[in-house]
Protein backbone atom coordinates (compact mmCIF):
# COMPACT_ATOMS: atom_id res chain seq x y z
CA UNK A 1 0.00 0.00 0.00
CA UNK A 2 2.85 2.55 0.95
CA UNK A 3 4.72 1.43 -2.36
CA UNK A 4 1.69 2.46 -4.48
CA UNK A 5 0.62 4.82 -2.54
CA UNK A 6 4.13 6.70 -3.48
CA UNK A 7 3.36 6.29 -7.43
CA UNK A 8 4.68 2.74 -8.57
CA UNK A 9 2.22 1.10 -9.97
CA UNK A 10 0.41 -2.32 -9.15
CA UNK A 11 2.14 -4.21 -11.49
CA UNK A 12 5.58 -2.52 -10.21
CA UNK A 13 4.66 -2.85 -6.46
CA UNK A 14 4.08 -6.31 -7.20
CA UNK A 15 7.23 -6.70 -9.12
CA UNK A 16 9.50 -5.11 -6.37
CA UNK A 17 7.94 -7.90 -4.03
CA UNK A 18 8.89 -10.75 -6.46
CA UNK A 19 12.08 -9.64 -6.87
CA UNK A 20 13.36 -7.89 -3.60
CA UNK A 21 12.20 -10.50 -1.43
CA UNK A 22 13.35 -8.14 1.68
CA UNK A 23 11.16 -5.95 3.85
CA UNK A 24 13.89 -3.41 5.32
CA UNK A 25 14.99 -2.87 1.40
CA UNK A 26 11.67 -2.50 -0.23
CA UNK A 27 11.02 0.30 2.73
CA UNK A 28 14.13 2.33 1.98
CA UNK A 29 13.61 2.39 -1.80
CA UNK A 30 10.26 2.98 -1.72
CA UNK A 31 10.38 5.89 1.19
CA UNK A 32 12.78 7.16 -0.90
CA UNK A 33 11.10 7.56 -4.24
CA UNK A 34 8.19 9.02 -2.15
CA UNK A 35 10.45 11.93 -0.95
CA UNK A 36 11.61 12.78 -4.53
CA UNK A 37 14.72 11.18 -4.35
CA UNK A 38 16.14 9.55 -7.53
CA UNK A 39 15.68 5.79 -8.28
CA UNK A 40 19.69 5.03 -8.63
CA UNK A 41 20.31 5.94 -5.06
CA UNK A 42 17.37 4.91 -3.96
CA UNK A 43 18.13 1.42 -5.29
CA UNK A 44 21.64 1.72 -3.45
CA UNK A 45 19.87 2.51 -0.01
CA UNK A 46 17.92 -0.49 -0.76
CA UNK A 47 21.19 -2.24 -1.90
CA UNK A 48 23.18 -1.90 1.13
CA UNK A 49 20.38 -2.96 3.29
CA UNK A 50 20.50 -5.61 1.80
CA UNK A 51 23.92 -6.73 1.95
CA UNK A 52 23.48 -8.86 5.23
CA UNK A 53 21.38 -11.56 3.21
CA UNK A 54 24.62 -12.11 1.61
CA UNK A 55 26.58 -12.75 5.17
CA UNK A 56 23.23 -14.96 5.99
CA UNK A 57 23.67 -16.77 2.62
CA UNK A 58 27.54 -17.82 3.66
CA UNK A 59 26.97 -19.95 6.98
CA UNK A 60 23.24 -21.17 5.48
CA UNK A 61 25.41 -22.38 1.79
CA UNK A 62 27.11 -24.74 4.81
CA UNK A 63 23.82 -26.02 6.32
CA UNK A 64 22.05 -27.18 3.58
CA UNK A 65 24.68 -28.11 1.40
CA UNK A 66 21.95 -27.78 -1.68
CA UNK A 67 22.86 -28.81 -5.55
CA UNK A 68 24.46 -25.76 -7.30
CA UNK A 69 21.54 -25.63 -9.31
CA UNK A 70 19.22 -25.27 -6.92
CA UNK A 71 21.24 -22.79 -4.70
CA UNK A 72 20.39 -19.29 -7.14
CA UNK A 73 16.47 -20.08 -6.46
CA UNK A 74 17.02 -20.86 -2.70
CA UNK A 75 19.20 -17.62 -2.65
CA UNK A 76 16.08 -15.67 -2.98
CA UNK A 77 14.64 -17.13 0.08
CA UNK A 78 17.56 -15.98 2.16
CA UNK A 79 15.96 -13.33 4.58
CA UNK A 80 15.96 -12.77 8.72
CA UNK A 81 13.42 -15.20 9.46
CA UNK A 82 14.62 -18.25 7.32
CA UNK A 83 18.01 -17.93 8.72
CA UNK A 84 16.88 -17.77 12.52
CA UNK A 85 14.76 -20.99 11.76
CA UNK A 86 17.06 -22.97 9.79
CA UNK A 87 20.08 -21.68 12.67
CA UNK A 88 17.92 -23.35 15.07
CA UNK A 89 17.40 -26.57 13.76
CA UNK A 90 19.80 -29.65 14.67
CA UNK A 91 20.06 -32.01 11.49
CA UNK A 92 20.69 -30.69 8.08
CA UNK A 93 17.17 -32.50 6.99
CA UNK A 94 15.18 -30.43 9.28
CA UNK A 95 17.69 -27.27 8.81
CA UNK A 96 16.29 -27.43 4.59
CA UNK A 97 12.79 -28.23 5.68
CA UNK A 98 12.72 -25.25 8.51
CA UNK A 99 14.19 -23.08 5.69
CA UNK A 100 11.61 -24.47 2.95
CA UNK A 101 8.76 -24.39 4.70
CA UNK A 102 9.56 -20.94 5.88
CA UNK A 103 10.78 -19.68 2.98
CA UNK A 104 7.53 -20.31 0.82
CA UNK A 105 5.03 -19.69 3.34
CA UNK A 106 6.32 -16.07 3.98
CA UNK A 107 6.89 -15.47 -0.03
CA UNK A 108 3.75 -16.62 -0.68
CA UNK A 109 2.33 -14.31 1.93
CA UNK A 110 4.27 -11.03 1.36
CA UNK A 111 3.73 -11.01 -2.19
CA UNK A 112 -0.72 -11.88 -1.77
CA UNK A 113 -0.76 -9.42 0.92
CA UNK A 114 1.25 -6.42 -1.17
CA UNK A 115 -1.10 -7.04 -4.11
CA UNK A 116 -4.11 -6.73 -1.71
CA UNK A 117 -2.42 -3.03 -0.35
CA UNK A 118 -1.52 -1.97 -4.09
CA UNK A 119 -5.00 -2.52 -5.15
CA UNK A 120 -6.60 -0.96 -2.11
CA UNK A 121 -4.58 1.74 -2.27
CA UNK A 122 -5.40 2.59 -5.66
CA UNK A 123 -9.07 2.02 -4.44
CA UNK A 124 -8.97 4.57 -1.96
CA UNK A 125 -7.46 7.38 -4.03
CA UNK A 126 -4.33 9.94 -2.48
CA UNK A 127 -3.07 7.72 0.16
CA UNK A 128 -1.38 10.98 2.08
CA UNK A 129 -5.26 12.03 2.67
CA UNK A 130 -5.13 8.92 5.11
CA UNK A 131 -1.81 9.57 6.72
CA UNK A 132 -0.85 6.04 4.87
CA UNK A 133 2.84 8.23 3.37
CA UNK A 134 4.20 7.67 7.38
CA UNK A 135 2.75 3.73 7.34
CA UNK A 136 6.49 2.96 5.95
CA UNK A 137 9.13 4.28 8.14
CA UNK A 138 6.76 3.28 10.58
CA UNK A 139 7.04 -0.22 9.87
CA UNK A 140 10.39 -0.27 8.77
CA UNK A 141 11.31 1.40 12.75
CA UNK A 142 8.91 -1.61 14.26
CA UNK A 143 11.43 -4.09 12.20
CA UNK A 144 14.54 -2.44 13.43
CA UNK A 145 13.75 -2.14 17.07
CA UNK A 146 13.71 -5.42 18.01
CA UNK A 147 17.44 -6.04 17.27
CA UNK A 148 19.16 -3.15 18.73
CA UNK A 149 19.80 -5.06 21.40
CA UNK A 150 23.73 -3.80 22.50
CA UNK A 151 24.95 -0.45 23.08
CA UNK A 152 27.08 -0.63 20.41
CA UNK A 153 23.79 -1.59 18.52
CA UNK A 154 22.16 1.07 19.70
CA UNK A 155 24.49 3.48 19.44
CA UNK A 156 25.17 2.96 15.73
CA UNK A 157 21.21 3.37 14.85
CA UNK A 158 21.37 6.67 16.93
CA UNK A 159 24.14 7.86 15.20
CA UNK A 160 22.74 7.13 11.81
CA UNK A 161 19.47 8.55 12.89
CA UNK A 162 21.69 12.29 13.48
CA UNK A 163 23.66 11.78 10.29
CA UNK A 164 20.28 10.93 8.02
CA UNK A 165 17.71 13.86 10.16
CA UNK A 166 21.08 16.36 9.88
CA UNK A 167 21.78 16.10 6.15
CA UNK A 168 18.27 15.55 4.90
CA UNK A 169 18.12 19.34 4.27
CA UNK A 170 21.36 19.62 2.62
CA UNK A 171 21.43 16.67 0.14
CA UNK A 172 19.39 15.00 -2.35
CA UNK A 173 16.19 12.34 -0.99
CA UNK A 174 18.09 8.97 -0.58
CA UNK A 175 21.51 10.40 -0.10
CA UNK A 176 21.34 10.85 3.37
CA UNK A 177 20.62 7.06 3.99
CA UNK A 178 23.58 5.96 1.95
CA UNK A 179 25.82 8.34 4.71
CA UNK A 180 24.20 7.40 7.62
CA UNK A 181 25.09 4.00 6.84
CA UNK A 182 28.90 5.37 7.86
CA UNK A 183 27.70 5.08 11.40
CA UNK A 184 28.00 1.20 11.31
CA UNK A 185 32.21 1.34 10.34
CA UNK A 186 32.51 4.40 12.47
CA UNK A 187 31.15 2.31 15.62
CA UNK A 188 33.15 -0.89 15.01
CA UNK A 189 36.43 1.30 14.59
CA UNK A 190 35.92 2.83 17.66
CA UNK A 191 35.07 -0.12 19.75
CA UNK A 192 37.84 -1.92 17.67
CA UNK A 193 40.40 0.58 19.22
CA UNK A 194 38.57 0.62 22.88
CA UNK A 195 39.14 -3.19 22.77
CA UNK A 196 41.79 -4.61 25.17
CA UNK A 197 45.20 -6.03 23.61
CA UNK A 198 45.44 -10.16 23.91
CA UNK A 199 47.59 -10.77 26.36
CA UNK A 200 50.80 -12.15 23.94
CA UNK A 201 50.33 -8.51 21.99
CA UNK A 202 50.49 -6.89 25.17
CA UNK A 203 54.13 -9.36 26.72
CA UNK A 204 55.28 -8.60 23.35
CA UNK A 205 55.09 -5.00 23.15
CA UNK A 206 56.54 -4.83 26.61
CA UNK A 207 59.56 -6.95 25.90
CA UNK A 208 60.15 -5.03 23.01
CA UNK A 209 63.24 -3.08 23.14
CA UNK A 210 63.08 0.46 23.84
CA UNK A 211 65.25 3.59 22.92
CA UNK A 212 67.20 5.53 26.06
CA UNK A 213 66.24 8.93 26.27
Amino acid sequence: MTSAGSGLTVLQTCALSLLVFTGASQFALVGAIAGGGNPLTAAAGAFFLGVRNAFYGLRLSQLLALPRAVRPFAAQWVIDETTAVALAQPTRRSVRIGFTVTGLTLYVLWNLTTLLGAVGAEAIGDTDAWGLDAAGPAVFLALLAPMLKTATERAVAGAAVLLGLGLLPVLPAGVPVLVAALAAPAALYIEGRRAPKPAGRMKADNDAPREDR
